[in-house]
C-alpha cells in the first residue's frame, strides 16, 4: 500500500456532532478530545519523507488516556527513527464548552 498524503475524507459537522455525541454516550468518563499545537504539527509533517501522520491510542504512566502521534512515509512505513509526539492536551479539563 502507498500513500500520497491526500488520505482521510472531510465529514459535515452534523456527522461529527453524531458521531462524537454517541462515543460521548457510551464513554461518559472517558477522555473526549486530544489538543496538539499547529507548530509541534508541523514539525513532525515537515521531516523529510513525511507524507502524514499515524495517531496510536495509548494509556500513559498516569493511567491517562493518550495519543502517541508518529509520521509516516509514503510506503505507509511508521517514521520510528523520527519525532514522536504525546502528552496532548485532553479534554476534558481543556474542553470548548460551546463546541457541538
Amino acid at each position: 500500500m502507498s500513500f500520497n498524503g491526500n488520505e482521510g475524507t472531510y465529514i459535515t459537522l452534523s456527522q461529527g456532532s453524531t458521531w462524537t455525541g454517541t462515543y460521548r454516550s457510551a464513554n461518559p468518563t472517558a477522555v473526549k478530545a486530544h489538543f496538539y499545537g499547529k507548530n509541534k504539527l508541523a514539525e513532525m509533517l515537515n521531516q523529510s519523507g513525511c507524507v502524514g501522520l499515524r495517531f496510536y491510542r495509548a494509556i500513559d504512566d498516569t493511567g491517562a488516556a493518550q495519543l502517541v502521534v508518529v509520521g509516516v512515509t509514503a510506503a505507509g512505513a511508521d517514521m520510528t527513527s523520527g519525532l514522536i509526539l504525546d502528552r496532548s492536551m485532553l479534554c476534558p479539563p481543556y474542553c470548548d464548552a460551546g463546541s457541538s
